[in-house]
């Protein structure tokens, strides 16, 4: 794809310098970026791989001296990681619409909107709803009573459940799951883990008399907002009899589980493997790192921070950094961990004063 760098900067609504009638053809690092690259050098780190590579144009740091860089031409940016989204999103291209292909299960009663692109082997429920300029990769179903609102994208293998509603602009990595039943089950007396709940393990747990597991279906539904995105091999359960819900923006990473009934608000990022248990909650623009995982009916509230692999045993407010497992604030967790770093020296010391204490039991 071919750009000239007055086109590039103008995408970036930044400044450019030089010869802005220069063409590029794909940006590159700096290490491998040929005459007609453009060279991603946004910190000065990587002034020495962009002074010996063959480029002649560059996104460069604000005060860069790009002409002593060697440079024809330069795009000075403020924030690299910024400018990293709208130069991505200058070089890779919208798809063109492509129509339903001739594979396509395509009941009559689907009501499809302007410039479809339905793939090869979708497979459409009786009377789904697809809105504008919606992409459908191959091998994607979509469930009875399901919606999609315009510029959705849905990548290859992605399954949508019954009672779905994706508002405009979500985008749906391979292999997502929207809408399958929840993990809910319910024995005829209290189970194994109401029984040690209730006890606190001091009680031995014994057989019960019928441990037959009854399956609680899900009928609500998933609803996720406009602007929202689920990376691949992810899942979304279905609510039992409300749908559950995520906010506008949220963006969700690989591997992850919303279990059923949750409630997710608006502009939260939840990394790789984060785990929620059914009928959580998460306010507005939090964020869970890697791993991190909440026990069920938790509710989280907005502007919290979740670290990688922290387990959130209880209702955290408004605000909180926490981490840790069970998770604590931050200055409480570097309390406790302080203290079982200590731990190992205090045993020795203890050890010590023992010795120098007279034993009366061996006097008796």
């Amino acid at each position: 794809m071919a750009l000239t760098i007055a086109e590039i900067a103008a995408a970036l609504g930044t400044t450019a310098h030089g010869d802005t009638s220069l063409i590029v053809r794909r940006p590159a690092e700096p290490k491998d970026a040929g005459p007609d690259d453009l060279a991603l050098a946004m910190q000065p780190a990587f002034a020495a791989q962009l002074t010996a590579s063959g480029a002649r144009a560059a996104i460069v740091w604000a005060d860069a001296d790009w002409q002593a860089l060697g440079l024809q031409a330069a795009i000075t940016v403020p924030r690299a990681r910024l400018a990293m989204a709208a130069l991505t999103q200058a070089f890779d291209p919208a798809p063109r619409s492509t129509g339903i292909h001739p594979t396509a299960i395509v009941p009559d009663d689907c009501s499809i909107g302007a410039d479809p692109s339905i793939g090869p082997f979708v497979v459409l429920a009786p009377g789904t709803v697809i809105g504008a300029r919606v992409r459908l990769d191959a091998h994607v179903s979509i469930g009875p009573g399901s919606t999609l609102g315009d510029d959705c994208l849905l990548h290859a293998g992605v399954r949508i459940g019954r009672g779905c509603r994706l508002g405009d602009r979500v985008i749906l990595q391979s292999n997502v799951v929207i809408g399958a039943d929840g993990f809910s089950y319910v024995t005829r007396d209290l189970s194994h883990e109401e029984r040690a709940s209730q006890t606190l393990g001091r009680v031995p747990l014994t057989p019960p008399a019928d441990a037959t597991r009854h399956r609680i279906h899900s009928l609500g539904g998933v609803i996720l907002g406009d602007d929202v995105e689920v990376g691949a091999n992810s899942c979304i359960d279905a609510g039992t009899i409300r749908p559950t819900q995520v906010g506008r923006g949220t963006k969700i990473d690989d591997l992850v589980l919303v279990g059923h009934n949750c409630i997710i608000g608006a502009d939260n990022i939840l990394c790789g493997q984060v785990a929620m248990a059914g009928s959580g909650t998460l306010g507005d623009r939090v964020v869970m790192g890697g791993r991190a995982a909440t026990n069920n009916r938790i509710i989280v509230g907005n502007d919290v921070v979740v670290a990688a692999a922290a387990n959130v045993y209880g209702h955290v407010p408004d605000g909180q950094f926490i981490m840790g497992s069970p998770a604590l604030d931050m200055p409480s967790h570097r309390v406790r961990d302080k203290a079982l770093r200590r731990l190992p020296q205090m045993m020795r010391d203890i050890a010590a004063l023992q010795k120098r204490v007279p034993n009366d039991d061996a006097k008796d």
